[in-house]
């Protein structure tokens, strides 16, 4: 039933070590590996614990008002803006390229910390649950399958923002061998890989869309995240170019497979597929993403599609803050004459209607998080954080035959079919006519250019802007046109200069403090 992945979250509290020996009296707080993986139930509520986590507790969920973790990157790339940030630095420090080890420690080492949990747990399911009783052959594939992909999950996030990491496969139940050094990034990816291949091919996953398969892992879902962690192998700073076809076929079998479709419209602009998206966690576009129940643990999100300064009767936040604001050089990146993303209450809204009121914001603000139950009536969201959506998989597919392939109709008909979404009143024939006849790289920037207005609000700028080494500029006047310059030597919208060193993160001061095999990314010392 939807919100299993709820039922066990407290075990994700405990800590996973055998301290028996160390200890004379066992923690009351701590859960031996003994006493966990005890009873089949038990090793299945480690399993389960995974799903409320994701990539650490809050890392997708906004919580205070320094945003979610994985808004950072929104930050440093210059395009987003926290209204709290004079509260909570790492906005700030973020735009001004200040990206300390020591002035954000406890920031990062959350964020470390967090990933190295889940991936902990990961290695305690996949070292024991082989050797347990009472399983079925199917569910012990099936749960090896879902911590497999979660230690993938968790590392391609460390490896993206942080570079060489501790590759750590085995659970550490002791005191011994604790300080890991960091291991090269091409051998992270392999193990990457080689749980994504193993859940794929042995872990009996439903082929269902993630919503109709009990919001469990699927197949799609595990492709999907092999298919992105190809493309950024094929990017910087790997640039193994031949991961672009990898990248293809594995995001053409998630296409091929037919379980996943784009939302459609409706018949009204608030019936739009991004009202439908905002508004719904049951559709074939859902492909992965965080839970939440408000009865259990809530999604913070809603509280920041509210500038603080706005206060409509009735809200039921004590404070609303409007945590990840996009600026208007990123407004600029959508045409307003033909894109449906970018009209007020699609993606993003400027305004909110009260009690017969408008309440202009003079801002841009996230309206996808908007729950209107949530913020006139419980103060607690309900929602789901989509992490991966078929129009990302349509996107990844069109880039990746086309540098493998070349400018083929299939690339083109992945691309127009997210193009012709968000310019619902455009002729699609018109659309994949000024596709046609593109160079490689003049397409590849089409679809460089999709992802950023279409991902706005699933985190990727930062992301593509680290593979790809290109920095997206808009322009007031040309709304909807954008160019691609070189990062390096390219100054931010706030005056701030990229330098190499700052598109990976500085390992926490903590870690490098405790664990002196760690040494420092470059340009942080």
């Amino acid at each position: 039933m939807k919100k299993l992945a709820l039922i066990v979250v407290v075990l994700g509290c405990f800590a996973l070590s055998s301290c028996q020996d160390f200890l004379t009296e066992s923690p009351k707080d701590q859960i031996s590996t003994d006493q966990l993986l005890g009873s089949p139930d038990a090793a299945s509520g480690l399993v389960n614990g995974l799903y409320r986590d994701g990539q650490g507790a809050g890392f997708y969920n906004s919580g205070g008002f320094g945003g979610a973790d994985v808004m950072m990157g929104g930050y440093m790339s210059g395009f987003f803006d926290n209204e709290g940030k004079g509260e909570r630095i790492q906005g700030q420090v973020a735009q001004d390229l200040q990206v300390d080890p020591e002035i954000l420690n406890q920031f990062f080492d959350g964020w470390w910390s967090g990933h190295y949990d889940v991936i902990a747990r990961a290695n305690t399911a996949i070292k024991y649950i082989p050797d347990m009783n009472g399983f079925s052959e199917d569910e012990r594939q099936r749960l090896l399958a879902e911590a497999r992909f979660f230690r993938a999950l968790n590392y391609f996030s460390l490896v993206k923002f942080f570079g060489d990491v501790p590759l750590i496969t085995e659970p550490i139940e002791g005191l011994t061998n604790i300080e890991v050094a960091r291991t090269g990034s091409d051998a992270v990816y392999s193990q990457i890989i080689n749980d994504l291949n193993w859940a794929i091919n042995e872990g009996n996953l439903g082929a269902q869309p993630f919503p109709m398969n009990n919001y469990r892992i699927t197949q799609g879902a595990a492709r999907t995240l092999l298919a992105d962690v190809h493309l950024q192998m094929a990017g910087y700073p790997l640039q193994a170019s031949e991961h672009y076809a990898d990248a293809a076929d594995a995001a053409r079998s998630v296409i091929q497979a037919g379980q996943h479709a784009l939302v459609e419209h409706g018949e009204t602009v608030e019936e739009s597929a991004y009202n439908k998206l905002r508004t719904s966690d049951v559709d074939p576009e859902f492909v992965y993403g965080i839970e939440y129940n408000p009865e259990i643990a809530s999604n913070d999100n809603p509280r920041i599609t509210i500038p603080g300064v706005i206060r409509p009767p009735g809200i039921n936040y004590g404070r609303t803050l409007n945590a990840y604001r996009p600026i208007q050089e990123y407004i600029w990146a959508y045409d307003p004459d033909v894109d449906l993303r970018v009209q007020n209450k699609q993606l993003f809204h400027n305004s909110i209607e009260r009690e017969g009121q408008t309440f202009e914001f003079g801002e841009w603000a996230p309206y996808l998080w908007f729950e209107e139950e949530a913020i006139f009536e419980t103060g607690l969201g309900g929602r789901d954080i989509r992490v991966y959506r078929y129009a990302e998989v349509l996107l990844i597919a069109a880039e990746a035959i086309a540098r493998s392939e070349g400018v083929t109709q299939e690339a083109i008909t992945y691309l127009a079919d997210v193009r012709d979404r968000a310019y619902w009143q455009t002729d699609r024939s018109a659309i994949v006519a000024e596709l046609n006849g593109l160079s490689e790289q003049e397409f590849v920037e089409e679809v460089w250019k999709e992802r950023l207005r279409e991902l706005a609000l699933n985190f990727k700028v930062w992301s593509d802007i680290q593979r790809t080494r290109q920095y997206p500029v808009t322009d007031e006047d040309n709304k909807g046109e954008i160019i691609f310059e070189d990062v390096i030597g390219h100054s931010n919208n706030w005056g701030q200069t990229y330098e190499e060193y700052h598109l990976l993160y500085p390992i926490p001061d903590d870690e490098i403090q405790t664990n002196p095999a760690l040494e420092q990314n470059p340009g942080y010392n």
